[in-house]
């Protein structure tokens, strides 16, 4: 029997992390812990936005989101600053276990701190494999939540939400966002923001 590899390892601890998400989604009438479905969209993502991305990446983009559940939006306080606060804490979070599952499972140091970097969204816009990182979140976000978030928003807050997310998207990620299917309203939106 061959030897699992430190990339398997480190991707099968990740995976049973998010499959002890207690929230529910649907898919293809199977019920699935949300959070690992999350993941496999992030990957899903990462494998249109890149022919052949190295472990670091793909092992940063799986992890990104890694047991968010554990520490609600709710425990913070309301406003930009608290939701800005929320996003680096989860992030700091989901950076050290990666980077800890994947010491365990045989990388070293060096490694697990170049993917911790990615997740917690160092370099954007410089290095590639947090590019990576950014640019799956956002397509995952356009894809599957913004239909419901716009609903909730206040319409000018949404277009500046809108501008700011397009700002941190690579052209290739540009590209692929134009290519979801969307509601006439929801285009209608993303339309405004890109013309503002």
């Amino acid at each position: 029997m061959t030897e699992t590899t430190p990339f398997e390892k480190a991707m099968a601890a990740l995976d049973a992390l998010h499959a002890e998400d207690p929230r529910q989604v649907t898919v293809a009438g199977e019920p699935q812990p949300q959070e690992l479905w999350h993941a496999g969209r992030m990957s899903d993502w990462l494998e249109r936005l890149h022919a052949s991305p190295d472990e670091l990446i793909r092992l940063a983009v799986r992890g990104q989101h890694l047991q968010r559940w554990q520490v609600p939006r709710s425990d913070y306080p309301e406003g930009r600053v608290g939701y800005l606060t929320w996003r680096r804490d989860q992030g700091q979070r989901a950076a050290e276990t990666t980077a800890r599952l994947m010491v365990e499972a045989g990388y070293d140091e060096a490694q697990a701190e170049r993917t911790a970097r990615m997740i917690r969204k160092q370099g954007l816009g410089r290095d590639p494999g947090t590019q990576a990182v950014e640019d799956c979140a956002c397509l995952v976000f356009l894809e599957n939540y913004f239909a419901d978030f716009s609903k909730q928003v206040d319409h000018d807050h949404l277009i500046r939400i809108v501008q700011k997310t397009w700002k941190k998207m690579s052209p290739r990620a540009h590209e692929l966002a134009l290519g979801l299917p969307m509601s006439d309203e929801a285009r209608a939106l993303v339309e405004e923001a890109l013309a503002g």
